[in-house]
């Protein structure tokens, strides 16, 4: 799930991003006004984390033009500011949640959760084959319930192999969809390659039926059975 930060700290922004990454989100920054509007705008998050004082425009400004635009996407505001109106102003403006500075991680992980279940509720919350199950709210996985610690990477790339799990997904594929690399080239082909081996001795582990699959020549594919 994609989270965008607009915060014009670096220092805070950084922190934030390096947390939500370890929590397996991709996180992505944006330090103004505008520069928030044009990505919210023109890319699909999951959720953005919004501070209020903004250089230029505001974070509230922001908030309201992409409401009046008809982005629906989940706003949790995080400001300074603690007083009753401006708790109301921000709701009014169209934030879905309201936090204030400083915060503990925890509590931002915890309301980052709630407003993906709501803002998420016709989505699928969890995938799964077999006995590997995988939560996308609490990014957690486990095969036979035995939790499977994966990185950021391997996560997004078994959640991309679930959700096309029994169709064979190629090499140009993962860098296009995983990777974000349009350029084919060989470099990238081998980090594909050991990701998906380092990800095949994690889910694969303890003699367990393989669940992923080489489709030789073509690419991957994940299923109880090979394609």
């Amino acid at each position: 799930m994609r989270i965008l930060i607009v915060e014009d700290e670096q220092k805070v922004a950084g922190a934030l991003q390096e947390g939500l990454e370890g929590e397996h989100y991709e996180a992505a920054i944006a330090e103004t006004g505008e520069d928030a509007f044009f990505r919210a705008s023109a890319e699909r998050f999951d959720l953005i984390l919004l501070d209020v004082m903004l250089p230029g425009r505001d974070g509230l400004e922001v908030l309201r033009t992409l409401r009046e635009q008809g982005v629906q996407t989940p706003v949790l505001l995080l400001t300074a500011r603690d007083t009753l109106e401006d708790r109301v102003l921000g709701l009014d403006s169209g934030a879905d949640d309201y936090l204030v500075k400083p915060f503990a991680f925890e509590e931002l992980l915890a309301r980052i959760r709630a407003l993906l279940r709501r803002g998420r509720i016709d989505d699928a919350l969890s995938l799964g084959v077999s006995d590997l199950h995988m939560d996308l709210l609490t990014r957690k996985v486990d095969r036979a319930g035995q939790p499977v610690d994966l990185t950021t990477r391997e996560f997004e790339l078994l959640e991309y192999l679930l959700r096309r799990q029994g169709r064979t997904v190629s090499r140009e594929t993962l860098a296009r969809d995983v990777w974000k690399v349009t350029e084919r080239a060989t470099p990238i082909d081998n980090v594909i390659d050991v990701h998906i081996a380092r990800l095949r001795r994690k889910i694969d582990a303890g003699g367990a039926p393989r669940l992923i699959h080489t489709v030789r020549g073509v690419g991957f594919a994940l299923g109880e059975t090979a394609p």
